[in-house]
């Protein structure tokens, strides 16, 4: 493609630069080393996850239930998305998002802003690369309090690579089924005593398995760090990232399944369904110990996100099964996100009680512009008919504007508090409690009416948990968590003349689980947990459209999740996931949202387990499997018959061997869907499923210096 001989021969020189240069000479006392060390031998396992809690607590003490996806486990697995990377943590699922974006299901509830980088916001809606990440943490419940509004069923935090004194030299190379291919390079060192760096790159391009469905994507991320004396250290980085694809919605349905059709066949037009994102980010870190017990953190975040996506994609099948709509619209958003966030974090001792305070403020400012429009056919049609044996079209297609197309620009504000104390009552007792509180203001300007719209909200988010350690290596807790969704929704553009008067919506979470560490690095967790969401706007009278608004109870998910993560001996390691989930509609909400409706995309049985087994220093394989049980493709399924649409359940086997040639170079080769298993991976609604893709090989070689 166009940029792919220009970010080749970059990351291939910033490789070969970076590999010809000599480590600078660094003490052997530094705590980088340390830290470089530690992170190595982490493994599968995460014993922290600091910019989740906002604290140094050990996740064994943390009264919530949280999977870390390490950067071990992306690497053995051969992850590069959000998606690849949940299939491993119990409770979360992955809808189709339009083709054009990553949109996680957890807890039965679905979101496409409920995504961190460092424990800042970064909600736009794109697919994320995971080339310059450590790791991936998920919280799941709504918790207000540690990230405010949203969240609503968990959120996605990515921990980014950060300058360590210690050299890094790693250059990998990737090929595969269907035209894979892709480089990436992770390159830094100190200079001296006082000043490290570290750069990331990535480029790829690539085919799929779906007929005339592109990628190509590349970001670079340069970081530096610098100590201003023994206690304060400065991190600043930069990153430009693009991504360019097709978007691609699947296929329809019919009499309640799937279309049955090979799964490379495209519906709709690809050369009219481009959408491409480019992000432009700039983080700061100031960290300064004022004592081993008192720390200030103040992370500074500014993006600049430019997205646009069209599709000419299916809508309903007719004519007994021969015949589909094919429909149109694109939409064009920019945003611009800046954040502050002030963590202080300290201990206090008052007899033989001690706590663990955090105080923070944030503020943040977010500015959108947002445009929809229609996609007409020759002669003004909003749809043509094609056969489903032949469900492609090349009519031109003309964007407009239609009457109730989206044209707005809107501004967010947000200005919060929050204070946490973590009260360790005994060695075996400890109390968390927290709450904060967000002033979040919204304004809108419809460009197409004129007419302006605000919402000002005030946020309460609680949160409580009380844990119990019968021994060091065990906890059991109970915990409650609150957060709010406001009108404007996790894009920033739903208010309107009918919702911004109204409360938001609010979920809250009642969990009851436990940790137990059953060996030095092997982790096993439980959780039950129910999950409710009110204030859900209904109509007062269905039959009546005048009569106005109520705000109803929306929905519950009850559901139990366990985790296995870590290294049974020295040469085996497991990762493994169950959940158990069973969501419902609790009123009727629209003419076709009706009350005892199945949640949509929500599993009520996933189950999966990777292994990998050291046969020697130089060889391992890996084995896993999947199964995700039966799913509903829209919560529109108790109107008709034809409205319940089911993507059947499945089971998946994935396979990896790895080879280690020498200290310096390793390769592996990664197989998935080894038995060639035919399945619908997920949905958007019942008109837009995505075929599983068939079997896939990749391989990946690696070389450090």
């Amino acid at each position: 493609m166009k940029h792919s001989s220009r970010c080749v021969a970059a990351l291939a020189a910033l490789s070969a630069a970076a590999f010809a240069q000599e480590p600078a000479a660094t003490s052997v006392t530094t705590l980088p080393k340390v830290s470089a060390v530690a992170a190595e031998e982490e493994g599968y396992r995460a014993p922290l996850a600091p910019s989740l809690t906002r604290t140094d607590t050990p996740l064994i003490d943390v009264p919530l239930s949280v999977s870390v996806v390490t950067r071990r486990m992306m690497d053995d697995l051969n992850v590069q998305n959000i998606g690849d990377a949940m299939l491993y943590v119990p409770g979360v699922s992955m809808m189709q998002g339009e083709g054009n974006r990553e949109t996680p299901v957890i807890r039965g509830s679905s979101s496409t802003g409920d995504f961190f980088l460092d424990g800042l916001r970064d909600d736009v809606q794109y697919y994320r690369d995971l080339y310059n990440i450590d790791r991936v943490e998920v919280l799941k419940g709504p918790n207000g309090m540690l990230f405010g509004r949203g969240g609503v069923g968990g959120v996605i935090n990515r921990v980014s690579k950060q300058p360590v004194w210690s050299p890094v030299r790693q250059l990998t190379l990737q090929g595969g089924s269907f035209g894979n291919s892709r480089i990436s390079a992770d390159v830094g060192q100190g200079v001296n005593d006082r000043f490290a760096f570290r750069v990331n790159g990535m480029y790829e391009d690539s085919n799929s398995y779906r007929d005339s469905v592109t990628l190509e994507r590349y970001g670079f991320n340069p970081t530096v760090s610098a100590r201003a004396g023994e206690r304060t250290q400065l991190t600043f980085g930069v990153e430009y990232f693009h991504d360019e694809r097709v978007a691609d919605r699947g296929v329809s349905s019919f009499e309640g399944r799937p279309l049955d059709t090979d799964p490379s066949t495209f519906f709709g037009d690809p050369a009219q369904s481009p959408t491409h994102t480019t992000a432009r980010m700039a983080n700061a870190l100031v960290e300064h110990q004022f004592s081993d017990d008192v720390v200030l953190r103040n992370r500074t975040r500014f993006a600049h996100y430019d997205k646009f996506y069209q599709n000419v994609y299916p809508g309903p099948v007719g004519d007994g099964g021969t015949s589909v709509q094919i429909q149109a619209y694109n939409n064009a958003m920019e945003r611009e996100n800046l954040f502050n966030q002030t963590d202080l974090t300290f201990t206090l001792a008052s007899g033989s009680i001690e706590h663990k305070l955090l105080a923070g403020l944030e503020l943040g400012r977010q500015d959108t512009q947002n445009l929809r429009q229609t996609g007409f056919f020759p002669g003004g049609a909003q749809n043509v008919i094609v056969p489903v044996s032949d469900p492609r079209t090349t009519l031109p297609v003309t964007f407009r504007p239609s009457g109730s197309d989206a044209d707005n620009d809107g501004t967010a504000k947000i200005a919060a508090l929050y204070v946490q104390d973590e009260i360790h009552l005994s060695p075996k007792w400890m109390i968390v409690a927290g709450v904060r509180y967000d002033d979040f203001q919204v304004d809108l300007h419809d460009n197409r009416t004129g007419l302006d719209f605000s919402s000002d909200d005030d946020l309460f988010s609680p949160r409580a948990g009380v844990v119990f350690k019968p021994w060091e290596q065990m906890s059991v807790y109970a915990s409650y968590g609150r957060t709010h969704q406001p009108r404007a929704g996790d894009q920033l553009s739903s208010l309107s003349a009918s919702n911004e008067s109204l409360e938001p919506e609010e979920f809250t979470n009642y969990e009851i689980g436990a940790k137990w560490d059953a060996l030095p690095d092997l982790s096993l967790t439980a959780a039950v947990f129910r999950l409710q969401r009110t204030n859900v706007i209904a109509p007062a009278d269905p039959n009546d459209p005048a009569a106005g608004s109520i705000l109803v109870d929306g929905q519950r998910t009850e559901g139990l999740e366990l985790g296995l993560t870590g290294r049974v001996t020295d040469r085996w390691s497991v990762i493994g996931a169950y959940a158990y989930q069973d969501g419902e509609i609790l009123s009727d909400q629209a003419n076709n949202i009706r009350r005892g409706a199945r949640l949509a995309s929500l599993p009520r049985h996933t189950f999966s387990l990777w292994n990998r087994y050291d046969l020697s220093p130089a060889w391992a394989v890996g084995l896993g499997v999947i199964h995700r049980g039966d799913i509903l493709a829209a919560t529109e399924n108790r109107v008709t018959p034809a409205s319940n649409v089911t993507l059947p359940h499945y089971t998946r086997i994935d396979a990896a061997v790895y080879y280690t040639i020498s200290e310096r170079f390793r390769v592996q080769l990664n197989v998935e869907n080894v038995a060639d298993e035919e399945y619908f991976e997920f949905a958007h609604n019942n008109t837009n499923i995505t075929p599983g893709s068939p079997r896939v090989a990749r391989v990946v070689f690696t070389a450090n210096y």
